[in-house]
């Protein structure tokens, strides 16, 4: 896949990533713990970035709707939240852990579809590439930064989910 600095395709390929972690922390034949220390990560430091760097600029342009950006900032703590419980469970495959990982998976699913449907796609529709491409190199900037912090880890997410 070719590097890309477009906000709209880094977003798109950490969502995906995103997918092959859930398939990871479903199989039993996978290191489950590793595939979810790795979706912490991500999606901590994914939200953080799109947040500090990509909703408030796409606020600015008149056809991205604002409502959709804060309902997506609300979902990021939904998705914090079921990403905590998840961490809390002691045991990794036991029944409890699959409940709240299908809970997790619920929760991201349905913002990452939402996502794309509502702000991405009026990104495309309403942003010039070149914008893009300045937003993706800011998104990526901040979530590198964020990814060498570990923020996926329980101590974090507790601290986060505490504040909001």
């Amino acid at each position: 896949m070719a590097e890309t600095q477009d906000v709209v395709e880094l977003i798109l390929q950490d969502h995906r990533r995103m997918e092959d972690l859930f398939r990871l922390m479903r199989s039993v034949e996978a290191d489950r713990t590793a595939a979810l220390q790795e979706f912490a990560d991500l999606l901590v430091a994914h939200a953080l970035a799109e947040e500090a760097e990509v909703y408030p600029a796409l606020k600015r342009y008149r056809n991205i709707d604002n409502e959709e950006v804060e309902h997506g900032e609300h979902e990021h703590e939904e998705g914090n939240e079921a990403l905590l419980n998840l961490l809390q469970v002691e045991e990794v495959g036991s029944e409890e852990w699959d409940s709240k990982l299908e809970e997790l998976v619920e929760a991201v699913t349905h913002h990452t579809d939402e996502e794309e449907r509502t702000i991405l796609n009026g990104a495309r529709e309403n942003v010039a590439m070149s914008r893009r491409e300045e937003l993706g190199a800011a998104f990526l900037k901040d979530r590198e930064r964020h990814l060498k912090d570990k923020p996926g880890s329980i101590e974090n997410l507790r601290r986060i989910v505490g504040s909001s």
